[in-house]
C-alpha cells in the first residue's frame, strides 16, 4: 500500500496558510535559490511553500487555499519570471514578487550559489522588498509597492 504524501499543497483538509510561497525552482542557480529560500522561509514561520507546477494546473484544493490566504509570494529566479506568469495565468493576485537576479545575484550553473545568496533572498522577503500593490495602498506612500 502506498503511503499518503505529506504535501498538503492541493488538500482542502489542510489548515489555511496565512502566506503561500511559490518558488520558481528553476534549474539555474537562481531557481535553486528560490527553492532553498522558500524552504527556509517556511522553517522560519513566514508561510508555507507550495509548488508552482501545481499552481499551473489550477488544482482546486490549492486555489481554495490561495483564496483564504493573506499573502501570495512569488520567488522568481530571473527576468523570465515564470512564477509570476503562472500566477497571473491562474488569476492569482500577487502580494510580493522577488526576482533573484534583481537582488544582484548573477544567473549561472545550478550549483553556483551560497548560503549568503539564499539569505539575501530571505531577507528581501522579510523586509517586503517585493511588495506589490495588488492588495496594498498603491498610492506611492513609500510602503514598498511597485
Amino acid at each position: 500500500m502506498a503511503e499518503k504524501p505529506t504535501c498538503s499543497c492541493g488538500s482542502t483538509d489542510a489548515l489555511p496558510v496565512k502566506r503561500i510561497i511559490f518558488p520558481c525552482a528553476g534549474v539555474a542557480n537562481v531557481g535553486q535559490i528560490t527553492n532553498c529560500a522558500a524552504i527556509q522561509l517556511t522553517e522560519e514561520g513566514y508561510g508555507g511553500a507550495s509548488c508552482v507546477a501545481l499552481l499551473a494546473t489550477g488544482a482546486e484544493g490549492l486555489m481554495k487555499n490561495i483564496a483564504s490566504s493573506d499573502e501570495i509570494l512569488i520567488l522568481d529566479g530571473c527576468q523570465v519570471q515564470c512564477g509570476r506568469k503562472i500566477a497571473e495565468e491562474q488569476g492569482v493576485a500577487i502580494d510580493q514578487h522577488i526576482v533573484v537576479t534583481e537582488l544582484g545575484i548573477t544567473k549561472a550553473g545550478s550549483k553556483d550559489y551560497s548560503d549568503e545568496d539564499i539569505e539575501t533572498v530571505v531577507s528581501a522577503v522579510w523586509e517586503g522588498k517585493g511588495t506589490t500593490c495588488s492588495k496594498q495602498c498603491g498610492s506611492g506612500c513609500g510602503c514598498g509597492c511597485r
